[in-house]
């Protein structure tokens, strides 16, 4: 899409890929699995003609931006740690936060932990599922969804 700017900042220890377009009060997008910015390419151009500041990265693991060898490396603390640092890198002041599917509990996660950093969250698919200490996640989607669902089929690591 033409005039959104892409760059690359060091959050967290890692270089993160930022598609983002506009001045003003921060709108922050989070995408899902497995998508990319591009997913927000459409309303990064309708919230920065409406002024606002519209970014958008790839998160941990996605695109452009760094993926640790490591599966400890992708904890929510270490997701939510990548976006508190990029907000930092925009500023620091509270964003408007959306997010979708992987993004959304990145994005609820950053609620919980962070209030400070979030002015307003729009959750646009997964709702908050509070942690169950006795259940593992995949196996009880497995047993909700069965074994399609696609959270469950990209489970082999290779």
């Amino acid at each position: 899409m033409e005039s959104i700017q892409h760059r690359t900042v060091n959050v967290n220890g890692i270089n993160m890929h930022i598609a983002e377009k506009g001045s003003g009060p921060v709108v922050l997008f989070l995408h899902g699995f497995p998508e990319l910015w591009y997913t927000w390419r459409h309303q990064i151009q309708a919230v920065a003609d409406r002024g606002y500041h519209a970014v958008a990265p790839d998160l941990r693991g996605y695109g452009d931006t760094d993926a640790p060898p490591s599966p400890t490396s992708y904890t929510c603390f270490h997701l939510v740690g990548d976006v508190v640092a990029l907000i930092d890198s925009l500023g620091g002041d509270a964003v408007y936060l959306v997010a979708t599917d992987w993004g959304a509990m990145v994005g609820w996660h950053l609620c919980m932990f962070r209030p400070d950093k979030v002015k307003a969250y729009v959750c646009m698919s997964v709702a908050y599922t509070p942690r169950q200490p006795l259940k593992k996640p995949v196996e009880a989607l497995k047993t909700v969804f069965g074994d399609d669902l696609y959270i469950c089929r990209f489970q082999v690591i290779y």
